[in-house]
């Protein structure tokens, strides 16, 4: 694997809820989970609160956009929730793959699949949302992985205990590259990634920040 890159981090402006622990990237702006309240917000890329919806999230840690519903991780339920993108009415309840007294951390949405990161297993899955079945899963960077995001053909994954995000390759989980964000930078929790940028969110300060894509 290249060597770590240690990055300049932006923060950008401070989450709506209390304990923002799940991102997702869109051309409308990004949708943040709050862990603390369930609470889901589509907030623009310079902080202003578009949309705010309840959900039934039990502190939640991972939300992704299929484009016609949200997906969140209910993480104490051990759930993956569907989601309306309007009211945030629960549409379907689905079992988190390699649940044990906690469930699913990170999501994302890839061709029609779902990507579930999981740290009870240190382990990521592949999901057919159709029958909801995993056919496919790579193991974790790590025992507490975080937010998802695709660049291309590769797997960016947050290790919050390693304070890193590492690129993937999908196939395998090989280790491809990582990108260290050391202190006094906030900690990264959800994460997902916009015209060639990481967004990421603590969850302990409510900062939303960004870097560049290596």
């Amino acid at each position: 694997m290249p060597q770590p890159r240690s990055p300049s981090v932006e923060i950008v402006f401070d989450a709506p809820g209390p304990q923002p622990n799940g991102m997702q990237a869109t051309r409308d702006g990004l949708w943040i989970l709050d862990q603390a309240t369930g609470q889901v917000d589509l907030v623009s890329y310079t902080g202003q609160v578009l949309l705010t919806l309840p959900t039934a999230s039990d502190r939640g840690s991972g939300i992704t956009d299929s484009g016609d519903a949200l997906w969140i991780a209910s993480t104490y339920s051990r759930e993956i929730l569907k989601v309306d993108r309007q009211s945030g009415a629960t549409l379907a309840t689905f079992a988190s793959p390699g649940a044990s007294r906690t469930g699913a951390h990170g999501l994302e949405w890839r061709e029609g699949r779902l990507w579930i990161a999981n740290p009870p297993t240190a382990t990521i899955y592949q999901v057919d949302v159709d029958g909801f079945q995993v056919v496919h899963q790579i193991p974790a960077p790590g025992n507490r992985p975080h937010g998802l995001a695709w660049e291309g053909d590769h797997l960016w994954c947050v290790e919050t205990n390693h304070r890193a995000i590492y690129r993937l390759d999908p196939r395998t989980g090989a280790h491809l590259a990582r990108v260290e964000i050391p202190e006094p930078y906030p900690e990264p929790h959800g994460m997902t990634l916009w015209d060639g940028r990481f967004w990421y969110c603590d969850a302990h300060t409510r900062q939303v920040c960004t870097l560049p894509v290596p």
